[in-house]
């Protein structure tokens, strides 16, 4: 909140089913006095805006918001069916109704969490009530032909189209008043009406029914899009097992509170993120992660809301509440991506403004020059031009881009392969490098220690010592080396004033003498790093180990190797890439031979002994004449990942993978680098088709319209077809596979303009 009256306000918008219905919503509210940051999210059906309630109140919102033909209710209230059409009497046909808690009590969270019933049928919407009254009418004035004279039949026409007509034009005017007069709305009332005027009633009549079907399509197609974001939700199962007092109780899984224990059966869906306190068994991720091979979970092993259990019961600690597990966060993401618009996504609304203005002047021109200019007949040319108004109509063009970002954030979310909106995916399909990280990323990042060489004492004296300065490291070798002498049973010396050295290692005093563990590069800085030592490290470090050394005084006391194995996917992983004519880099801190050890079996170029602060050069030097994604841990990575083009989290739903980066990768496979470029790349393939199709079937149809040889019902099946042609061409990519897309050896052209990338292939 800015101050006491001025704060972020929310509300769920109903009955939007288009890029144009969202423009209408968010016109509808900016131009009202104290309303800034509007923010209309058309597949999440979310309006969100900044409110100084001294000037315009909160009911004053959803007024103008009504008046337009939405229906709106505050965030977690029951949606609010939307007005318009053949509506029948209401609570006929509710959106919502409310759910009873199992034990018959209102749920204590339903201001967040509202129970939703299932989606109407399409005959029970207002659209679909249009489409049923328009068509009887029609119906009826056509069977009127056979019963009654001509001129009756004639009447019966008008009639049909004057009452199909209605609840259009009130919308059209009720955008006129809200200062949009340039809508679909509005062009179907003129051309209805002027098509009435020239004697053209029937036709006038079969435009307003086929108008009124087109909306519905549209809508049902928009209703298929959300369908896949909200299955998402419905992952998680509505009751738990809960341990209670040596006993077990159902309750909603929406209460369970971080501590608690439930049990989950064989078969069972996981009813929270929590960690395994006993029991062992197989878990199904596929629902959350889209891995499609079991896990296996023992006690301590982290579990996700939504797995399956496959095999036997399991207790689980509550790790998160309902609203912050992984789905929950998941579905946030998704959600809030849409406002992350891409690129192309705000070109075409910008010229989306300039266009239909355009066609409205163009079709006027068309009516009115070709008569007062050449002596041709006023009402064939009023006629072409009427029905040029409905051609205009940028409805498809508008959609084309947010429903291909939407089914592919949905398909994204259902493989493990997050992105945070359009502009990600756009920037991740023009991707030439990609750079890794090493440790945690190409590797496992489970290092563990293989050679111990004391110096001077024992070797568990060696131990005890840098397991003191390492206690509580979050750096993987520091926790290998913890492992190590939990494993021998050494414990840990005690420490004081304990801190760490980025990039470096940490130190810390024991019995108030300071005692460093290291990396080579430290120990060479302080003068500790002799020739023997030297000698010694080099031979360990050929065989692709890390060394650390441990200084007591900057007194070498010895060396502790480590190894962590490459994963089993990376190389196929950088050879995918390669296919896709992307070059890949490894950035470590590591040393030269180790770097070089793991870069030579994955078959990648590589940089070491590198600080944060080097990587974070290395991608500037990258991204000077490339595109480039960076991959790594999300924590000591974020200053590189925010310095690359797209940032990708390595993370099996922490909450640093789903809230720091651009992207995650949730399976932790690094093949999924290469699966989520196929998916950024199948989408702007979609994009572009999308486009092809709004702007090619405009075009051709104005020609044939201008020729005389179409007319106004061709002309309104032109705009709502291509409309639903392009919303059915972007739920394909509900049925991408990225993970199995065959790629093709294309070329094609990026931005720096001499960089060559295969083209992915994508049958979607």
């Amino acid at each position: 909140m800015a101050d006491g009256s001025t704060e972020l306000r929310e509300w769920r918008v109903t009955g939007m089913d288009c890029g144009s219905c969202a423009a209408k919503v968010r016109g509808a509210v900016e131009r009202l006095p104290g309303v800034a940051d509007v923010d209309v999210a058309l597949m999440a059906e979310r309006l969100r805006l900044t409110l100084d309630e001294r000037q315009t109140s909160p009911e004053s919102i959803e007024k103008a918001v009504r008046g337009v033909g939405f229906g709106i209710a505050a965030k977690g209230a029951q949606p609010e069916k939307p007005k318009g059409g053949f509506v029948l009497p209401d609570g006929a046909f509710p959106l919502a109704a409310e759910a009873p808690d199992p034990k018959g009590e209102p749920a204590e969270d339903a201001a967040e969490q509202p129970q939703e019933a299932p989606t109407p049928s399409w005959y029970q919407t207002a659209k679909g009530q249009l489409v049923i009254g328009t068509g009887a009418l029609l119906a009826a004035a056509w069977a009127s032909r056979f019963a009654f004279p001509a001129d009756i039949a004639h009447w019966a026409f008008i009639l049909a189209t004057l009452i199909g007509l209605v609840p259009v034009a009130q919308r059209a005017f009720a955008m006129a008043r809200a200062r949009m007069p340039f809508t679909i709305e509005m062009l179907m009332t003129i051309a209805a009406g002027g098509a009435l005027v020239i004697g053209e009633a029937e036709e006038a009549a079969l435009v307003v029914f086929l108008f009124a079907v087109g909306e519905l399509l549209e809508g049902v197609a928009a209703g298929k899009a959300r369908d896949s974001i909200r299955a998402l939700s419905k992952l998680v199962p509505k009751t738990a097992q809960l341990e209670v007092g040596g006993k077990i109780r159902e309750v909603p899984a929406e209460r369970l509170q971080v501590g608690q224990v439930v049990q989950v059966r064989p078969g069972d869906r996981v009813p929270c993120d929590g960690e395994v306190i006993d029991g062992t068994s197989g878990v199904d991720e596929s629902p959350v992660t889209g891995e499609s091979v079991p896990s296996l979970k023992e006690p301590g092993a982290e579990v996700f809301a939504g797995s399956i259990n496959a095999e036997a019961l399991l207790r689980v600690r509550v790790t998160k509440a309902a609203d912050d597990n992984t789905i929950a966060r998941i579905v946030r993401l998704v959600e809030e991506a849409e406002s992350a618009r891409a690129p192309t996504e705000r070109f075409i609304d910008r010229f989306s403004r300039v266009y239909m203005p355009a066609v409205v002047g163009a079709a006027v021109l068309v009516a009115v020059v070709p008569p007062l200019a050449f002596g041709l007949a006023w009402g064939d040319w009023v006629y072409r031009a009427l029905a040029l108004l409905l051609i205009g109509c940028p409805c498809a063009l508008v959609i084309s881009v947010p429903a291909s970002i939407t089914s592919a954030l949905s398909t994204g979310a259902r493989n493990g392969l997050l992105m945070k909106g359009g502009a990600v995916i756009e920037a991740a399909a023009r991707t030439t490098h990609v750079a890794f990280d090493k440790t945690g990323t190409l590797t496992h990042g489970k290092p563990r220690v293989t050679d111990i060489t004391a110096l001077s004492g024992s070797v568990d004296e060696l131990l005890s010592l840098a397991a003191g300065v390492e206690s509580g490291a979050s750096h993987p070798l520091g926790q290998a080396i913890c492992a190590e002498a939990e494993r021998r049973g050494v414990d840990a010396a005690a420490t004081t004033g304990g801190h760490a050295l980025p990039g470096k290692g940490a130190e810390a005093a024991i019995d108030g003498v300071t005692v460093s563990v290291g990396s080579p590069r430290l120990a060479d800085e302080r003068g500790a790093l002799t020739n023997d030592l030297r000698t010694c490290v080099a031979a360990l470090e050929a065989g692709g180990k890390t060394v650390v050394i441990v200084l007591r005084d900057d007194v070498p006391q010895g060396l502790i190797a480590l190894r962590d194995e490459p994963r089993a996917d990376a190389a196929v992983a950088v050879a995918q890439l390669r296919t896709l004519g992307i070059s890949s880099v490894m950035l470590t801190g590591d040393n030269k031979r180790t770097a070089q050890a793991i870069a030579e079996g994955l078959g990648i170029a590589h940089h070491s002994e590198l600080m944060p602060e080097d990587k974070v050069t290395a991608i500037r030097d990258l991204t000077s004449d490339a595109r480039v994604m960076m991959i790594g841990d999300g924590i000591n990575d974020a200053p590189a990942l925010a310095a690359a083009h797209v940032g990708v989290a390595m993370g099996s739903g922490t909450d640093v993978a789903l809230e720091t980066a651009d992207a995650a990768i949730l399976r932790n496979r690094v093949t999924d680098v290469a699966s989520k470029i196929r998916l950024a790349r199948a989408t702007m393939t979609n994009i572009r088709q999308n486009i092809a199709i709004a702007l090619g079937l405009k075009a051709v149809f104005l020609v044939t319209t201008l020729l005389g040889i179409t007319g106004l019902w061709i002309a309104i099946l032109a705009d709502t077809g291509a409309t639903v042609l392009v919303t059915m061409n972007a739920l394909r990519l509900l049925f991408f596979r990225p993970s199995v897309a065959i790629d093709t050896p294309q070329h094609a052209s990026h931005d720096n303009g001499n960089t060559r990338s295969d083209r992915v292939s994508a049958t979607t």
